[in-house]
């Protein structure tokens, strides 16, 4: 799937969502503290690379998970045809979502996770609840709530509560590779 095809389900995703909040495109914007031009660009699928941090702010003023507003994931016999699953990227990440389900009430979200070296990807907190789970193949990183981050090497696993602030550093000079499995309870208005 092309760049611009994935701009443009990820823009009826978020304008479905908002529709069925009865939210307006301005409320929404305001909300999630991006700008208006910029909501709009992303709901026509004309912003053909959105940061995570501005498609973080949309979902949780949503009250959805990052999956929500993302592609599905390409099964496996179609990542061979061609077929690219959708990437997304912030100021020290790059995450492709692998696979995403909801079961009794939870919704559990797998990415294959890079964390460039030199930069901090602070990310807001997620609703009461959510965990996330970070599993180091490569490199070395410091992660989890901003005021009490978490130090994991290759071969480590961590996990934190995610419903405040926080972070995920790359702490050597080389890439960080890892899984990142989010689990959250499904939001009731």
């Amino acid at each position: 799937m092309s760049e611009l095809v994935h701009a443009v389900e990820i823009g009826m995703r978020i304008q479905r969502l908002r529709r069925e909040r009865g939210l307006s495109l301005s409320e929404l914007a305001h909300r999630a503290g991006v700008g208006k031009a910029t909501l709009s660009g992303l709901e026509a699928g004309t912003r053909t690379n959105p940061t995570v941090e501005t498609l973080y702010s949309i979902a949780g003023q949503l009250g959805v998970p990052l999956a929500a507003v993302l592609p599905e994931p390409v099964a496996a016999d179609h990542a061979q045809t061609g077929d690219a699953a959708t990437t997304f990227h912030g100021a020290a990440v790059s995450g492709t979502l692998l696979e995403a389900f909801t079961d009794a009430g939870v919704t559990t979200e797998l990415y294959r996770l890079r964390i460039r070296p030199g930069r901090t990807q602070t990310s807001p907190p997620h609703p009461p609840g959510t965990v996330e789970y970070l599993t180091v193949f490569a490199g070395h990183a410091r992660v989890g709530p901003a005021d009490a981050p978490l130090t994991v090497g290759a071969g480590g696993h961590v996990r934190w509560a995610a419903d405040v602030p926080h972070i995920y550093v790359a702490t050597g000079e080389a890439e960080v590779v890892a899984t990142l499995l989010i689990r959250s309870p499904e939001v009731r208005s």
